[in-house]
């Protein structure tokens, strides 16, 4: 009898730890709410209204797209740039939609769903500055969000690196010619742009990109069901015209960066990129 009871609590032993790790969709299915991760301080995608202080952006209503087709509310989590892969690798965030650039580093730390656009990192600097192309530049102290792809394309491109809490702060050692200027995705570096345009600041953007980089949901790995669903949901999303009509609220005409979305929601591997390391 005790050898019987001792056989069943060994196979209960071994069966806990199955049982203790549901499914992440599962999870997020039953408790009714997805945890999203966004990025803090990066308009237009994520950064705190300057009245409300709530966050918003492309990507705070790009959680609440994919919430809604999950039937479960959101609650949305801002994250500073160095935190995105370790928020959601540690499950902080049940998904990062936080402009998450895909690298070979990250690819191996998260699951990154399929793109839903490709962004370029672009190089500001003053207007009064006569240098024109990124070989010029090699050497040079350039700002950006420390732990981010903009810190990785300026080491590839043979400058030196110049690391802020956020792309705000870089913005402004660039203007303070602490740097002779940042790095970011093309249309963060709009928006700069235009903000010192109205302080009296004249920048321009140098106009070969620093590097390629699809941006996709990031997941933690292990998470099967959860990946194939958003995924399935991205394509939902694109073929109701629901992110055609964020992209143009945040992004396209009217906007400050009156960008046509040109890239839609498509595998990784039909992508011809060289991804960042």
């Amino acid at each position: 009898m005790r050898i019987r009871t001792l056989t069943a609590l060994l196979l209960v032993s071994h069966l806990v730890p199955l049982a203790a790790h549901a499914e992440q969709l599962d999870d997020v299915l039953a408790k009714k709410t997805m945890v999203c991760g966004v990025q803090s301080s990066t308009p237009p995608f994520g950064y705190p209204d300057p009245e409300t202080r709530a966050q918003i952006g492309h990507d705070v209503d790009l959680c609440r797209a994919i919430a809604a087709k999950l039937g479960v509310a959101v609650t949305i989590k801002p994250v500073s740039t160095e935190a995105k892969v370790p928020e959601i690798k540690l499950g902080h965030v049940d998904i990062g939609i936080m402009n998450l650039a895909y690298t070979v580093s990250r690819g191996k730390e998260i699951h990154f769903s399929d793109p839903y656009y490709v962004t370029r990192e672009m190089l500001v600097v003053l207007a009064s500055n006569p240098k024109n192309t990124l070989a010029e530049f090699k050497g040079q102290r350039i700002g950006a969000s420390k732990g981010s792809t903009s810190e990785l394309a300026i080491r590839l491109q043979g400058a030196k690196p110049v690391t802020f809490e956020d792309a705000a702060s870089a913005y402004i050692a660039a203007i303070q010619h602490k740097t002779v200027g940042f790095v970011n995705n093309e249309m963060t570096a709009k928006q700069f742009i235009q903000r010192a345009k109205k302080s009296g600041v004249e920048l321009k953007m140098i106009a070969e990109p620093m590097a390629l980089e699809p941006v996709s949901v990031g997941m933690r790995y292990g998470e099967p069901k959860m990946y194939d669903k958003i995924n399935s949901i991205l394509f939902e999303l694109e073929s109701d015209g629901t992110l055609n009509k964020i992209w143009d609220k945040w992004i396209g005409a009217g906007t400050t960066y009156n960008m046509v979305r040109k890239d839609k929601v498509q595998k990784m591997s039909d992508i011809n990129f060289k991804p960042l390391p």
